[in-house]
Order: C-alpha cells, then sequence, then structure tokens
C-alpha cells in the first residue's frame, strides 16, 4: 500500500530535517505513529498526502509514485484517494453537518454529488450515530460530534487510504473510546488502510501495528 525510501525533507531554514530509511505499511492495515511532540510526525503524514514535498527519496501508494506528480495531479490524487481527519475538526461554520461531510465533491471537479453520494452519506452517518443531526451545523454541535462529522468527510469518497492526525486529541476519554471504535470498525469493514498519528497509548494498543516514530530515524530498521 505505502512504500517510503531513502526519504529526506527538510524546511527551508534549516532547523528540522526528516530522514527515514524504509517505511512499508499493508493494505487494510491501521498503524498507529508514536512519538514526541516535535519528531516529525505530523510532517511524515503531509509528506504522504503530498501536502509537503521531500527534497530526495520517494513515496509509493498503491504503485503510484508521488515524486512523479505534479501539484495539480497530487492535490486531485489526494482529494480521490486519501481521507484525511484532523485533530483540529476543520470544518466550515457555514456549512451543516451533511455538506461538510459532502464537502470533497464540491472540492474536486471529477467527483460528482449523485443520489448514491448523498445515500451513503446518510448510511455512514447512521454507522457514526449522526443521522438525526445532518441539519446542523457545527456550532449546533459537541466535539465529539464535530469530529464524527469530520471523520466521516475523510471516509465519504470512499478512499482506501485514510490518515489521521490526532484524531482524538481535543476529546474527553467518552467520546476518544467511541471515535475510536467507529473509526477503527468502520475502516477494517471498508478494507481501507489507516495511519495515525496519537499520543494515546491507549488509543495506539487498538491499532494492528504502533510505530515508534524515533525507530524511523535514517540508517535503522522499519518498525
Amino acid at each position: 500500500m505505502i512504500h517510503i525510501n531513502d526519504l529526506h525533507f527538510s524546511y527551508p531554514d534549516g532547523n528540522f530535517s526528516l530522514d527515514i530509511s524504509t517505511l512499508s505499511i499493508n493494505k487494510g492495515e491501521s498503524i498507529a505513529i508514536t512519538g514526541p511532540s516535535g519528531s516529525g510526525k505530523t510532517t511524515l503524514l503531509n509528506l504522504i498526502c503530498g501536502v509537503s514535498r521531500p527534497q530526495s527519496g520517494d513515496i509509493i501508494i498503491n504503485g503510484t509514485s508521488l515524486k512523479q506528480q505534479n501539484e495539480k495531479a497530487l492535490r486531485q490524487y489526494r482529494i480521490a484517494h486519501i481521507g484525511m481527519v484532523f485533530q483540529s475538526f476543520e470544518l466550515l461554520e457555514y456549512l451543516n453537518a451533511l455538506d461538510n461531510i459532502l464537502l470533497p465533491y464540491r472540492l474536486d471537479k471529477t467527483l460528482h454529488i449523485e443520489k448514491e453520494t448523498v445515500e451513503r452519506a446518510k448510511e455512514i452517518a447512521g454507522t457514526f450515530g449522526m443521522e438525526d443531526k445532518l441539519q446542523r451545523y457545527p456550532s449546533q454541535l459537541s466535539q465529539g460530534e464535530q469530529q464524527r462529522v469530520a471523520i466521516m468527510r475523510a471516509l465519504i469518497t470512499g478512499a482506501k487510504l485514510i490518515i489521521a492526525d490526532e484524531p482524538t486529541g481535543n476529546l474527553d476519554p467518552k467520546n476518544t473510546d467511541l471515535v475510536a471504535d467507529m473509526l477503527l470498525d468502520f475502516v477494517k469493514k471498508e478494507g481501507a488502510t489507516l495511519v495515525t498519528v496519537t499520543h494515546d497509548h491507549t488509543f495506539a494498543k487498538r491499532f494492528d501495528r504502533v510505530i515508534d516514530f524515533t525507530q524511523l530515524l535514517k540508517g535503522e530498521k522499519d518498525a
């Protein structure tokens, strides 16, 4: 599913660099990445999504080499094939829950909202216990409900790769357990690959594999 080889990334100011010798993630795996704050975990997610680009090395996803893609192609690939979940939810306040879920279809002209698309959104909402809240706006939802909407937005296109950056970081323990169960159960049912950065070791234990980010330093073996 994902293969990273000889990756090097650094910011122009030279204050941070990231070197990964090799990392492979299998199709259908759920992966939790843990490690110290500021070590580059979110940067790695941005590289996998094509938001950031390495100075050298390559990231291959389902046989597609990201370094061979221009910015437009990367953006279209990201919207259509990668579902992204953010710690801060990133919902648009002027859209109701349903329209926030359907947002990827409005960002990419190659995606079209059909009757089946709306039905899929409602079906996913039912799975996440949100079928009666689709007309509410973010300000009318709890934090746990907002995060569920953000996760559903990542799942709506049927993406086979879900990237989540601290998806339970802003949630209380009760909502953390609820959201974790829903997310992991859904991606397993869909056969999707899930790569998550988390500081919550209890949450991490639910995954197929936990990767200590420090083990990904260049020259060390893949975790």
